[in-house]
């Protein structure tokens, strides 16, 4: 089994929101770096890195967060938060992440999300779902989706 722990992004600080919703945001850490350095210290080679401010922006906001930790560390990271255009890909790519994972654009833009997995594979790009009362929820839990879970 392999363990992989996220760090949820916000004002370039690790937080942590209920349900996430916004107003619950807790600031946890200053540091995703010093966080991702402990995480890796403790033998962790994975991280799941999510930009919470672009998830709400609707575009990548946290690329700086990744691209030190990316440099600063040995851990693969797979980003998500804010993945709507090849151009996203491409910043989340060249700022270090070894994967990126997709999950409001799998729902709004399917034709987009099939396009990127046959382009970069399913090595590289991964579908994501939270999901609130059997629904999936998109744009990092700020909008809910007809769409459910299990059938999806």
């Amino acid at each position: 089994m392999r363990i992989i722990p996220a760090i949820d992004i916000i004002e370039g600080k690790c937080v942590r929101l209920s349900k996430g919703d916004y107003t619950t945001k807790k600031v946890y850490n200053e540091s995703p770096l010093e966080v991702a350095k402990q995480f890796q210290d403790s033998g962790i080679e994975y991280l799941h890195l999510v930009d919470l401010d672009g998830a709400k922006a609707k575009h990548i906001v946290n690329y700086a967060v990744l691209e030190e930790i990316a440099t600063r560390t040995e851990l693969k990271i797979d980003f998500g938060g804010g993945l709507k255009s090849d151009e996203d890909l491409r910043i989340a790519f060249n700022s270090g992440a070894k994967q990126v994972t997709g999950g409001s654009i799998a729902v709004k833009n399917p034709e987009t999300f099939l396009e990127w997995l046959d382009t970069y594979g399913s090595d590289k790009i991964i579908l994501g779902a939270d999901a609130n009362q059997g629904k999936i929820a998109i744009s990092g839990w700020l909008e809910a989706s007809d769409e459910e879970l299990i059938p999806f």
